[in-house]
């Protein structure tokens, strides 16, 4: 094999990486999401996990941050709390964050 098709397969191997821990940052996202929700509605326990599993779910059937959102905006309206989208969307954009260091700390291990 040549040194170029090494190359060629580092750079495939890397970027199918790479893909593999944005998809498991962002499904982590949506889980802190949707616990901090469910901490927001009075949720805890196995409450606060089936619906922060409804959130992963959510953007599974509707992908999106702002369907999402706008998800868990009704979600936390019925409950009484009030929140924008944009707002929302903010505390994912946090979460996302928080979420990629996690799975970069789990895959330095």
């Amino acid at each position: 094999m040549t040194t170029f098709d090494d190359r060629e397969k580092a750079q495939e191997k890397k970027f199918a990486l790479d893909q593999e821990q944005l998809f498991k940052a962002h499904a982590r996202r949506d889980k802190l999401f949707g616990l901090w929700a469910a901490g927001q509605m009075g949720l805890a326990g196995a409450a606060a996990e089936a619906y922060a599993k409804g959130v992963v779910s959510e953007d599974i059937a509707h992908p999106g941050d702002k369907a999402v959102a706008k998800k868990v905006a009704g979600d936390l309206a019925a409950k009484g709390v009030k929140l924008t989208v944009s707002e929302l969307e903010a505390k994912l954009e946090d979460l996302f964050a928080t979420a990629k260091r996690q799975i970069a700390a789990e895959a330095a291990r």
